[in-house]
């Protein structure tokens, strides 16, 4: 392919954490070199790229910088400036581009555009001011969650609302300009679908996959989920469907609740590899990293067939709280498979790396990660 970014080109991420880190593995064992700016030093991605540039996002003049020493700009999470996307772009390639950040990154944005597409949500309102929120709990009903409208991730920016007097205190706690209001959904499970888009429009995926949460955070995914065959191929039409309709070049997460009933709801959006999906670098024909660069080179795309059922627990910071964990303990299964992302301080709620494991299902490779995780931590099993 003429317009294809061939092996020996530079790649330029913009965020430096385990994501980047896990696309830069997979650039540089396909030949790439890889560049990563964000505004820390010494971080999860710097530790395996080939250059590290340390500067603000919002320092235009530094992103220009960066970008001539580039030949195609991706991300490694969604919540970098919209400027800092639209800097490069004068400069180089940048996929997914500018605006799909712009849509994804602010929640009343993304919920307005997948409700103008058709795409299925839950009861919702974008509130601005303690008035609009006790209106909008009017209409979306209790009990419900208000969420910041910007910068949320892992629940970080959320407050649980069961009766209409909590209303006052949650608008205040959170103190954003501006937020989402949500109602309850009674779902059978939280699934998602990681995609990817080539730049010819060619459209893989990984299937729906089942994530089961703790504390507002991923701690298992199931791969593949279980849910029924309908279920799952209406999933990943659906994602199909977001992905062409915002265009993307690259990775895209669709975040879903399954009701009980089997219908789907669109959560969340992600433009970029997803917690759900890092099961796919050991258990799939190609990751969903590989996959990304992949797509923002103009490559074709690889084959998203999953070569054995797997599962996904996260290892959190809390797991170094009683000293070093055991890692020997844990990789005694020969069917386990650690990464550790490089990160120096380990705190509660941090993810510091996961555990997958391939077995003969999904449910008995769950069962292989939880083990190996309690024996990390020096706990009964």
């Amino acid at each position: 392919m003429s317009s294809a970014f061939a092996p020996g080109s530079t790649i330029g991420v913009l965020g430096s954490g385990q994501l980047g880190r896990m696309f830069a593995i997979a650039a540089r064992r396909m030949g790439y070199r890889v560049h990563t700016l964000s505004p820390e030093a010494d971080t999860p991605t710097g530790q395996v790229a080939d250059r590290e540039v340390q500067a603000d996002y919002l320092d235009l003049d530094a992103v220009r910088a960066f970008a001539r020493g580039i030949d195609v700009l991706t991300f490694e999470f969604e919540n970098v400036p919209v400027q800092a996307a639209e800097a490069a772009a004068e400069l180089v390639p940048v996929r997914p581009a500018g605006r799909v950040l712009h849509t994804t990154q602010h929640r009343g944005r993304e919920k307005a555009w997948l409700a103008a597409q058709g795409f299925p949500l839950p009861p919702h309102a974008l509130v601005t001011s303690l008035a609009e929120l006790e209106t909008a709990l009017t209409r979306v009903g209790l009990p419900a969650v208000l969420k910041s409208a910007d910068f949320g991730y892992d629940g970080k920016g959320q407050r649980v609302l069961r009766r209409r007097e909590e209303a006052a205190t949650a608008w205040s706690e959170l103190g954003v300009p501006s937020a989402v209001l949500e109602g309850f959904v009674d779902f059978a499970a939280e699934g998602s679908v990681v995609a990817v888009r080539g730049l010819d429009g060619t459209v893989r995926d990984f299937g729906l996959v089942e994530n089961v949460h703790a504390h507002h955070i991923l701690d298992v995914t199931l791969a593949p989920g279980r849910f029924e065959p309908r279920v799952a191929r209406a999933a990943r039409e659906l994602a199909h469907g977001v992905l062409e309709a915002l265009d993307v070049v690259g990775v895209l997460c669709v975040e879903l609740f399954v009701t009980r009933d089997g219908k789907l709801l669109v959560n969340e959006l992600a433009p970029r590899p997803h917690n759900s999906g890092h099961f796919t670098f050991d258990a799939c024909v190609t990751s969903q990293f590989e996959q990304q660069l992949r797509a923002v080179c103009g490559l074709p795309l690889g084959s998203c067939e999953l070569l054995r059922p797997a599962a996904m627990a996260n290892l959190l910071g809390d797991l170094w709280s009683g000293g070093e964990p055991d890692w020997s303990a844990a990789l005694v299964d020969p069917d386990l498979k650690l990464h550790l992302y490089g990160k120096s301080t380990a705190r509660p709620g941090r993810k510091m790396g996961h555990l997958t494991a391939l077995a003969a299902s999904a449910e008995e490779a769950a069962e292989h990660v939880r083990r190996a995780r309690a024996r990390l931590a020096r706990r009964p099993e």
